[in-house]
């Protein structure tokens, strides 16, 4: 039985939109699985939407829609790869068709365990060494959520033909790439950088190293979006759970971070307008692992959710968050690290507390003098603190940042 739309019938518009954010990944997986290239298989599926949308208004949307779509773009690849005289001797079309469009069946009806690893082969072939963070980044974007090369030039901040050239580029540098799932060290670095590549596309939009905005919600979204991929593709595992856990308790705060474009510290926020679904979903997710061993992301997120849980900025338990830190800094040392430990450390023992653990970090960038710049401040080391706050200035490449840092210079007279 078929659902009957016709022109613009929402109907079409919606089942187009659940197929493309729900689907695409796992159909270009599929197609990619099966042909070894990934320009035939985003062309072969982009074509499928299109003529889906020419279609499905004229004779209904299908019963399965997903099956419609594999059956599309492996008619549309297979049409290509005759064109460029590499299978059309040996792939009669009859033949063909018939098996196309029963195989489709199969495969979007069975339990998913062959489209889950064939997604997990994508995410890990978008994590290949060869790739940039950043360009594994939006490759993993354009191929397992679907997003439009256009929609991620702008997530990204650059122009859609210099994204289309940084995706090609992609493309061809995994053209040698085997599409095999690795074993042992090498699939736990793939997973890690799948799990980085995921944090690095949310705090993009979560904190926007440069330019005018605050926070770019939309991006900060795909990037737990991603993490649930990952966390759907291979469950169970601690630190995929502390990735999506923190992610969404930050996110859920997006609404209270900025004021008429000001930015809102976390404990001015408004804790009304932040999101307690995600906040809730994100404790459940954490739970089991509270007194587990920890990972890099599960004790950021157990951080995050020290913030979560308190009734009132007044009632945070910072020696717990030392803590936190501590366990943090003893599994994985970084100047930011020690830079957030600080912040922690002068909130429960005062700010000289904080200024001794500030001691010895190094870290580029505004927010090392902007956290000592505050931290001087709050000891009555006036100069000191103007002189900091005036370095974070020059250092702050955010317009609402850096706003906030000049109006607390301000204030020191």
């Amino acid at each position: 039985m078929r659902t009957t739309a016709t022109g613009s019938d929402p109907t079409v518009t919606g089942a187009l939109d659940v197929a493309w954010r729900d689907h695409w990944g796992r159909l270009t997986a599929l197609l990619v699985a099966q042909y070894r290239r990934l320009d035939l298989a985003e062309d072969g599926l982009g074509d499928a939407f299109e003529a889906a949308a020419r279609t499905w208004p004229r004779d209904g949307v299908p019963d399965n829609p997903p099956a419609w779509l594999l059956t599309a773009a492996r008619r549309r690849i297979l049409d290509r790869l005759r064109a460029e005289a590499v299978a059309a001797r040996a792939m009669p079309r009859l033949a063909v068709e018939a098996d196309l469009q029963e195989e489709a069946q199969r495969v979007m009806a069975d339990s998913g365990e062959p489209v889950r690893d064939e997604r997990l082969r994508l995410v890990l072939l978008c994590a290949h060494p060869s790739l940039s963070r950043e360009n594994a980044a939006a490759l993993t974007l354009r191929l397992v959520l679907g997003i439009s090369t256009a929609d991620i030039a702008r997530l990204f901040l650059v122009s859609t033909p210099t994204m289309a050239a940084r995706l090609t580029r992609s493309r061809k540098s995994l053209a040698e790439a085997t599409f095999a799932v690795p074993t042992g060290a090498e699939l736990q670095r793939r997973v890690d950088r799948a799990a980085d590549v995921a944090y690095l596309a949310f705090t993009a939009g979560y904190a926007p190293p440069s330019g005018a905005a605050l926070v770019r919600p939309e991006l900060a979204g795909e990037g737990v979006r991603l993490g649930r991929v990952l966390r759907e593709l291979l469950p169970g595992r601690a630190d995929l759970d502390g990735l999506l856990a923190l992610m969404l308790l930050q996110h859920s705060r997006r609404d209270a971070r900025v004021d008429d474009g000001r930015l809102v510290l976390l404990p001015e926020q408004d804790r009304a307008r932040w999101h307690n679904e995600e906040i809730t979903e994100a404790l459940a997710v954490l739970t089991p692992h509270v007194t587990g061993p920890g990972t890099p992301y599960l004790l950021q997120a157990l951080i995050a959710a020290e913030h979560a849980i308190a009734p009132h900025p007044d009632a945070t338990d910072w020696p717990r968050i030392v803590a936190r830190y501590d366990e943090l800094v003893a599994l994985a040392d970084s100047p930011v690290v020690r830079l957030n430990r600080a912040v922690a450390v002068a909130e429960a023992d005062g700010p000289l507390a904080g200024l001794r653990a500030l001691d010895r970090v190094e870290l580029v960038g505004h927010r090392l003098p902007g956290v000592r710049g505050e931290l001087l401040a709050r000891v009555g080391r006036v100069d000191e603190a103007g002189v900091e706050l005036a370095r974070a200035v020059a250092l702050c490449d955010n317009d609402a940042e850096r706003a906030h840092l000049e109006a607390r210079l301000a204030t020191l007279g």
